[in-house]
């Protein structure tokens, strides 16, 4: 044993939520109890895009992947006999982030908390919603405002509490490079800077407080020694830009605070057991390194590449941190890294770059202008294109993925059926029901009133912190709140970066492409339809548009004619696009469970329209149950994170276009 002070464990965290809000209670008072040191809340798709469990968009969707909270009754559930003044707590909400924030903080004043003393953080980065994840509901513009009058009241009434997280982790899932990732995450933080300190609402004297809260949230990829570089990068750049941009010269306010959820889109569905060893890998990269070290810790479960997590597989998963924490020597030392030649090497590469692309990016106009320009998105499709190229050539090696892949079977996926948890369909029914059962039991003149004055708020300059408690207090609904705010603001659509995305592999004789190039060309001369047409369709609120993207690129340079329209879309709207662009197949990408009420109500629509002959393919996290039952509806291909080939799955919808329309199989000699 050693004499030596071991340095406090970073906040452990499970990323959760399901079901209800008594579910979801009920699991966070299970994992603090096993020793979860904070809670990070998963709210589901409608709660995060500003709808109420019984809109059009939330059907399928109520309770998926996170829980559903449409009113102060369901935040007043979900942290029933938790003490909020005691707890640390990080929500996942972005759009609707400060709706989210005014809920918690009447719940936390019902429990008779001072609210100056809360801690936690609010995701409320919608930079990256436009770029990646896709729950953005307004412009750029009024959701800088929503942000802005977020972190003056935070700083000014709730001083512990991180009222943003600016979020490079889901770029880095978006296809972002570590350069890519460091520069979009800092021009983030200087568009949000400049904002709040061009708002007036803060004193020259409390900038310091304001750059001290603010937060980051990082992704941690398998690639050890780039992504350990790449949080020493960040924090380096960080320190000298609020030093000379902003002023700041209190060292403490300056520290890059950053929290690490570890890659959960590089976790495989092939051989999920490796899955282990990965996150244990990048969780390595952001605990080894003292001067580096994350603040919170939250770990994705080994098999979330098949479904949602079970509370078994998330305890694995905290236990995973607690080892390392607890049995190691690792908070026992100083950072093991300093005066490494090699390290400091690709530290100081990494800044050089990084900074390049922020000062591109700058002269744009910020990150705003870039965003609404479509230059980040393009640039991250293009990335993400070119590393899926280096997977599907074996450049860029996955185990059980495109190499070393025959295996024995796994004792851990015997039963796929409970290899991971399922939410009760009849869920949603439930909620819908208890919402419609508050709406009728609230005031609802008061509820009238608090909107009349949100709007009031968003139509003018005022702050829109106090309108946004009363509406909580008053009872006004999730997607009232919302709706209130896009009569004002209106609704954003982002750019898909799909068509500046540039050729991401080769087509040269005897390639992949070339092959399923032919097979495009040969069938639509025999269509007699000049192109082929394919429909990439997004029905529901799943933002997550990686894989569609993707899809659209490749269809795109194998010849096809490709309509995408980005993401959030209805079915009725999905199978209207389908007939009035004749397209050959539609293809559907959903991510989210919501698989098995929204694709059958696709195939409804189109056998009604008379269109029952136009094969549809679906793509996703879709249990194999599922797919069979998908596939006996009527669903012409079920392709899953294991089909990592997209050239391949593109010759398998000419395939399908083929068989659709009676023409003999093709087989193209490569």
């Amino acid at each position: 044993m050693t004499d030596r002070q071991k340095d406090r464990p970073w906040l452990m965290r499970t990323y959760a939520g399901h079901s209800t809000a008594e579910a979801s209670n009920e699991l966070y008072r299970r994992n603090l109890a096993k020793g979860q040191t904070g809670l990070s809340v998963a709210f589901d798709l409608p709660t995060q895009t500003g709808y109420d469990p019984d809109h059009l968009l939330a059907r399928g969707e109520v309770g998926r992947v996170g829980v559903p909270v449409s009113h102060l009754g369901d935040m007043r559930r979900l942290f029933q006999d938790i003490p909020l003044e005691r707890t640390n707590t990080s929500m996942t909400i972005n759009a609707t982030a400060m709706w989210l924030l005014a809920l918690y903080q009447v719940v936390a004043e019902e429990q008779g908390a001072d609210i100056s003393a809360l801690r936690g953080t609010t995701q409320n980065d919608i930079v990256k919603e436009y770029l990646s994840r896709g729950t953005y509901v307004f412009p750029p513009v009024p959701s800088l405002r929503l942000t802005t009058d977020m972190i003056a009241y935070t700083v000014n009434h709730m001083p512990r509490w991180n009222p943003i997280n600016i979020c490079s982790y889901h770029l880095q899932e978006a296809g972002a490079t570590p350069v890519q990732e460091i520069a979009y995450a800092m021009s983030t933080a200087i568009a949000v800077l400049d904002a709040v300190f061009a708002s007036g609402r803060i004193p020259e004297e409390r900038k310091g407080d304001v750059v001290a809260r603010i937060s980051f949230f990082v992704n941690a990829g398998v690639r050890f020694i780039e992504e350990m570089c790449k949080v020493r990068a960040f924090s380096r750049i960080w320190d000298t830009l609020t030093r000379e941009r902003y002023g700041i010269e209190d060292a403490g306010q300056r520290r890059f605070r950053y929290g690490v959820q570890v890659n959960s889109l590089g976790l495989t569905e092939a051989q999920p057991e490796n899955n282990v060893q990965r996150i244990v890998l990048e969780m390595l990269a952001v605990t080894l390194s003292k001067d580096a070290r994350a603040r919170a810790v939250q770990l994705p479960a080994w098999n979330e590449a098949l479904g949602l997590p079970r509370p078994w597989d998330q305890q694995w998963s905290l236990r995973i941190q607690q080892v390392l924490a607890h049995e190691s020597d690792l908070l026992e030392y100083e950072d093991i890294f300093e005066g490494s030649r090699v390290v400091e090497e690709k530290v100081t590469a990494l800044v050089t770059e990084s900074l390049e692309e922020i000062d591109r990016i700058q002269a744009m106009g910020g990150a705003m202008a870039a965003v609404e320009s479509g230059y980040l998105k393009s640039r991250l499709v293009s990335s993400h294109a070119e590393r899926r190229a280096r997977i599907e050539s074996g450049e860029e090696r996955i185990v059980g993925v495109n190499c070393y892949e025959s295996t024995e079977p796994s004792p851990l996926t015997t039963d796929l059926g409970t290899a991971i948890m399922t939410v009760d369909p009849a869920n949603e029914a439930r909620v819908v029901a208890a919402l419609r059962t508050w709406r009728d039991t609230r005031d609802e003149a008061r509820a009238t009133e608090a909107l009349a004055a949100l709007k009031k708020a968003g139509a003018g300059t005022a702050d829109l912190m106090p309108a946004t408690l009363e509406c909580a207090r008053a009872g006004v609904t999730t997607g009232e709140w919302s709706w209130a705010l896009r009569d004002v603001f209106g609704e954003f659509r982002a750019p898909t970066g799909v068509s500046g995305a540039p050729v991401a592999v080769g087509a040269e004789a005897g390639t992949a492409l070339a092959t399923v190039r032919e097979k495009v060309s040969r069938t639509a001369a025999e269509l007699r339809s000049g192109r082929l047409r394919l429909l990439v369709g997004k029905p529901g609120l799943d933002g997550h548009s990686n894989g569609a993207e993707q899809i659209a690129v490749r269809a795109r340079d194998a010849g096809f004619e490709v309509v995408y329209q980005g993401i959030r879309l209805t079915p009725e709207q999905i199978v209207g696009a389908a007939l009035a662009e004749d397209v050959h197949c539609v293809g559907l990408s959903i991510l989210s469970g919501s698989h098995a009420a929204l694709v059958p109500d696709v195939l409804a629509r189109l056998r009604e329209a008379g269109a029952g002959d136009i094969p549809v393919i679906v793509g996703g996290i879709i249990p194999d149950g599922d797919a069979e039952e998908l596939r006996a509806a009527g669903v012409a291909a079920v392709f899953t994170p294991k089909d990592f080939g997209i050239t391949g799955i593109v010759g398998r919808i000419v395939d399908e276009i083929r068989k659709a329309n009676k023409l003999d199989p093709l087989e193209v000699s490569a």
